[in-house]
């Protein structure tokens, strides 16, 4: 049987080279403050509209991570709204979405409050407002009980399953998360980005919740990255970045879990992951700016509601490919007024026909 980290006798007494990880820490710190230098630099409608979309990004991946895909357009939604942003014609968040965007923002807008459990049971009863994960009943804003057996991370078929990582036993949660608690919000000499990859590793270890500890792990991480720039708004997605290397993200957890607690490795991937993700920040940056100017070159022209909220799904990058009959079914009009506004569009140079035609026509942005 695989003894995990838990199980150590120093545990959780975590150890790792700085010198093995400096040139990476170095350059994530260098990066952070030129990003944040950047959209600085920005009025601030573009700074929250950047902010909109890269909390977006952060609440979809997260999610995908865990195998569940939400609404886009509820998740802008719900987002634009909390950070009282006006965008039309956009569909109302659901319960379920409206929860996990909630547990979001508390931990990125109020990072400079102390992480307690009742905080945590108040962001899992987000994830979960009906008690229910998929079609299984799970207990919601306590920690597991391990009635149904430990608490197992597991792949494969039903009798050929593949045990990944088991978690603590739920009598020892208690204790377990007072000691991740009490080091979270105590003051340390650890460099702060160091504790964010630290305090996703020790939580998700942990495992307290019956369901959803990857989010929640980070979450907050995303505390401490924000503790880390002092600044609530976040324009780089470190769930983006994950969910673009999930297979090495388990692979590492697993790893980083069945080893002794020399942390480094765990420490060299976030801090390289991290980076990536900051790289990724420009094309946000860069959309951001597309926008704008797309906006301020056709500020003479006239457009109604439909076409303007169309126009902005297609600048933020639209699902699929705009035909006449999404047009139709996404505005709430006829296929009549949709043609007719799309033809109005062509005309104005504004959209284009793709190649094809007939029932298959379909539109992008000159």
């Amino acid at each position: 049987m695989a003894t995990y980290i838990h199980e150590l006798l120093r545990w959780p007494h975590f150890v790792w080279s700085e010198a093995a990880i400096a040139a990476d820490l170095t350059q994530a710190h260098r990066r952070q403050g030129l990003l944040t230098g950047r959209m600085q630099a920005l009025g601030f409608p573009l700074q929250k509209e950047a902010e909109l979309n890269t909390l977006t990004e952060e609440v979809l991946k997260s999610s995908e991570i865990e195998g569940e895909i939400l609404d886009r357009d509820q998740v802008r939604s719900s987002i634009a709204r909390r950070l009282g942003m006006d965008i039309a014609g956009v569909p109302q968040a659901d319960r379920h979405v409206e929860g996990v965007v909630a547990m979001m923002l508390d931990a990125t807008q109020n990072y400079d409050q102390s992480l307690t459990a009742q905080r945590l049971f108040g962001w899992h009863a987000s994830l979960f407002p009906t008690g229910w994960s998929n079609l299984r009943k799970i207990k919601v804003g306590a920690w597991r009980d391990d009635k149904d057996g430990p608490m197992q991370v597991v792949s494969g078929a039903i009798g050929h399953e593949k045990v990944h990582y088991q978690a603590p036993r739920a009598e020892l949660l208690d204790d377990e998360m007072k000691a991740f608690l009490n080091w979270f919000n105590a003051a340390q000499d650890i460099d702060s980005i160091i504790k964010a990859a630290m305090a996703h590793l020790w939580f998700v270890t942990i495992h307290p919740f019956e369901d959803g500890n990857g989010r929640i792990a980070r979450a907050i991480a995303d505390i401490t990255l924000a503790r880390s720039e002092n600044n609530a708004q976040r324009f780089y997605s470190m769930s983006a970045q994950i969910r673009l290397e999930r297979n090495a993200y388990y692979d590492i957890l697993e790893r980083t879990q069945k080893n002794n607690l020399d942390i480094t490795p765990w420490l060299s991937w976030f801090l390289a992951c991290l980076n990536r993700a900051l790289d990724r920040a420009d094309q946000i940056l860069a959309n951001v700016l597309q926008k704008a100017g797309f906006w301020k070159k056709h500020a003479g022209v006239s457009f109604n509601d439909r076409q303007r909220d169309m126009i902005n799904r297609l600048l933020d990058g639209f699902d699929g490919k705009l035909t006449s009959s999404k047009w139709a079914k996404i505005e709430k009009c006829s296929p009549d007024t949709a043609l007719r506004e799309i033809n109005d569009l062509l005309s104005k140079g504004i959209l284009k026909k793709d190649e094809g035609g007939g029932r298959s026509t379909s539109y992008s942005l000159s």
